[in-house]
């Protein structure tokens, strides 16, 4: 079992400079590729992060910025939906008061066709009047021979 000591001890001393240069090699890999390596995957997840985190707010800042569009939009619909409705108020007032006055010509035109007509018919009746009196008096000299005066009284001979 000595034996086994003695080579268990020459064995660890033949490690040392292994094991010391397995250890310089973890230091090394530690300073020079591990802590870079580690600095980059931070920033790298930090640059992650910050970008997610940017892509969150303007996500937030576009939704906002469609709300107010669609509110705007609503808006201009409701003023247009006011404009029309007031304008088909006003065309609708116009057209009554063309209706209006079209009926008041229509009733002035007729009122003095009317009294034209009325005009027309007293003239007739007075230049029938006139020929009826005339055709009595031609009549009544015919028949009874001339001896009629113009008052309507005839002479009997």
């Amino acid at each position: 079992m000595g034996q086994v000591l003695s080579q268990l001890g020459q064995l660890f001393i033949q490690t040392i400079p292994t094991v010391i240069f397995v250890f310089i090699l973890c230091v090394i890999l530690r300073q020079f590729f591990f802590a870079p390596l580690a600095a980059v995957l931070k920033k790298r997840e930090e640059g992650t992060t910050g970008a997610m985190a940017r892509a969150r707010e303007q996500a937030a800042s576009a939704e906002e910025k469609a709300r107010q569009h669609e509110a705007a939009l609503q808006k201009a619909r409701h003023e247009v939906y006011r404009r029309r409705e007031a304008d088909r108020r006003s065309m609708l007032e116009d057209r009554e008061a063309t209706l209006k006055w079209a009926q008041q010509q229509s009733e002035a035109l007729i009122g003095e066709a009317q009294a034209k007509l009325a005009a027309e018919v007293a003239q007739s009746e007075e230049e029938l009047r006139v020929t009826c009196q005339s055709l009595g008096q031609e009549i009544a000299v015919a028949i009874l021979g001339g001896g009629v005066r113009s008052g309507g009284e005839g002479v009997r001979s």
